[in-house]
């Protein structure tokens, strides 16, 4: 797909998922346990939480959209899923202390293990596109690797479930078009609005990853998760 000039780099849409995914994890780490706590205003803290959950709703469906883009671009998809699954690995203890309160749970995992997963599968897909094969074996695969992927998330309790992998293969299947694959993408998240909005920026992007920073996101990850952990604790938020 031609790069532009102008519009928004993928670290400019990575620094939009950080913050809405950043507002989201206040919400569900502090806010949400403030509500619940007679020693807190309870009805203010009810006002804002039901907002940044919302606001929140944007942050995933841009990191699928990003996922995609590093998937078709990078050199070496090996290394981009290990370094996927090293991340998961890492995040898992922030992710469950901040969201459990527990070092080890398992009622559902972190967002890197869905991203993987998806990764995955749409490597699989991928392969099978480049073999030479009719369209409509080709069709029937993607088809069984996607519902493989799918029943997979839901096997292991992966955040956004079965629908965040028909999201990425549904993002991934529309590439050749940027406006056809941000509005499929928008409608593969109708069960949760307003997620469909992330693709409003998504139909900015120029193409360009834009300047350094990246590990930064990687890390970001795991990092503000404990430190929302350890701010909860602090203020006596209840686990």
């Amino acid at each position: 797909m031609k790069e532009s000039r102008f519009g928004l780099s993928g670290n400019a849409l990575k620094g939009i998922a950080v913050l809405t995914m950043l507002i989201d994890h206040i919400g569900a780490v502090i806010v949400q346990r403030t509500c619940i706590y007679p020693q807190f205003d309870t009805e203010f803290w009810n006002q804002i939480y039901g907002p940044l959950r919302s606001i929140g709703r944007v942050a995933f469906p841009i990191f699928c959209f990003l996922l995609v883009e590093g998937f078709l671009h990078t050199r070496n998809v090996r290394k981009y899923l290990t370094r996927m699954l090293i991340f998961a690995v890492i995040s898992e203890i922030p992710f469950n202390l901040a969201i459990t309160g527990d070092l080890w749970n398992q009622s559902y995992q972190n967002v890197y293990w869905e991203l993987a997963l998806g990764l995955t599968v749409i490597w699989l897909i991928r392969i099978m596109e480049e073999k030479p094969v009719a369209v409509f074996w080709q069709v029937i695969w993607t088809v069984l690797i996607l519902a493989l992927g799918m029943v997979s998330a839901r096997m292991l309790n992966l955040d956004y479930g079965f629908y965040g992998i028909f999201s990425i293969v549904v993002i991934y299947l529309c590439r050749k078009n940027r406006l056809i694959q941000a509005a499929a993408g928008a409608l593969s998240f109708w069960w949760e609005l307003p997620a469909p909005a992330a693709f409003l920026p998504v139909v900015c992007y120029n193409g360009k990853r834009g300047r350094g920073l990246k590990y930064a996101f990687y890390i970001f990850y795991p990092a503000h998760l404990l430190i929302l952990y350890i701010i909860a604790r602090a203020i006596g938020c209840p686990y």
